[in-house]
Parts: structure tokens; C-alpha cells; sequence
């Protein structure tokens, strides 16, 4: 009979572990300016690929956050982080990172790529001022996920929003895909 709490202790602590892992990035994800910047060239390059028109489509936007292999994993308890930069016109204007935690039926890890087209230069030039602080997806601008087999060009698209989101390139098994109150926040690098 006592091995239940036990149990509930130690899946507690796994996912403590786990958080701290996912939200200490000086810790676990010290990249480089250069690391990030290759980063984001692959997955520019795979969003491409799987999206019919996907580079002419990001070079008509005021700006794009790439965020490349945002690690997301939980066990009741979930995080996620990641770093990318923003470009604007092709050229890296800066870094960032994405962090989230999210309480509820999380089971799973996961690693995907997240765009964010800023197809509307208020929305970027709002992203831009509360980013050194910490901007926070649903909160300080509405992100609009684009859902899409890659069959349709995007660019025939125009997706309601101010901000645009694409998750792609998923490895692992996670069923939550949201970017809901995730904190992005400029890095020095």
C-alpha cells in the first residue's frame, strides 16, 4: 500500500527534473549565434520542402521568428523550450527563445520547428518592443496556427491573424500541440 505515494513522489520529481531541464536553458541549450543560424537555414529549408511555395511565402513577410527544434516533453506536468532567430528581409535581427510549462493530460516528448510570420509590421514592431521583456503568444499578439497538408501553395493563403504559426517537422509522440501563453524572449547573443 505505500508504494502509490512513492510513486506519485517520484513521477513528481521526474517531471520537476524534467522542467528544469526544459526552462534552464544556460544550463542544457548554450548555443551559439552560428549553431542557431544553421539551425534555422534546415528549417527553412524542410518548411520549403513540405510547403508548396513556403520560401517565396516568408520572403513576402515582414518578418519570420524561426524556432528550430523546440523540444517539448511532459508527464502530467510539461514544458517546452527552444531558440531561433528573427529575420527580416533574410537577414538575422536578433535571437530568442520560446519556453512554456502547461499542467493537465500531458504524456510525451516531442521535437518540432515553429515559424511565426509576422505578415503585419504593427504586430512585428509590437513583438519587437515587449520581447526584451518577454512576449507571450495570446497575450501581447494573437497567433493564428496554420493547419496544412503542404498540398495547397501558400501562396494562395492569407490566414486570418496578425501572426501567423506553422508547427512542422515533429519527432516523437506527443498529442498537445499549442503555442498558448508561450513566452518568447530575446537572448544576447
Amino acid at each position: 500500500m505505500r508504494t502509490r505515494p512513492f510513486r506519485r513522489s517520484a513521477w513528481s520529481v521526474v517531471c520537476a527534473v524534467l522542467l528544469v531541464g526544459l526552462l534552464m536553458p544556460g544550463v542544457s541549450f548554450a548555443k551559439t549565434a552560428q549553431d542557431i543560424d544553421n539551425e534555422v537555414n534546415a528549417a527553412i529549408a524542410q518548411f520549403d520542402k513540405q510547403m508548396l511555395g513556403g520560401t517565396a511565402f516568408l520572403q513576402e513577410a515582414n518578418g519570420v521568428l524561426v524556432l528550430p527544434k523546440v523540444v517539448q516533453a511532459g508527464i502530467g506536468v510539461g514544458g517546452e523550450y527552444g531558440e531561433g532567430a528573427l529575420r527580416v528581409k533574410g537577414k538575422t535581427v536578433g535571437y530568442y527563445s520560446i519556453k512554456a510549462a502547461s499542467i493537465g493530460v500531458e504524456l510525451g516528448a516531442q521535437e518540432t520547428n515553429v515559424i511565426l510570420v509576422f505578415d503585419d509590421s504593427q504586430a512585428l514592431s509590437k513583438f519587437l518592443a515587449k520581447s526584451t521583456t518577454g512576449w507571450q503568444a495570446g497575450v501581447d499578439g494573437n497567433v493564428t496556427l496554420v493547419k496544412t497538408t503542404g498540398t495547397q501553395p501558400l501562396d494562395r493563403m492569407k490566414p486570418a491573424g496578425e501572426i501567423a504559426g506553422f508547427v512542422f517537422g515533429s519527432k516523437g509522440l506527443m498529442a498537445n500541440v499549442s503555442l498558448q501563453g508561450a513566452k518568447i524572449t530575446k537572448l544576447n547573443k
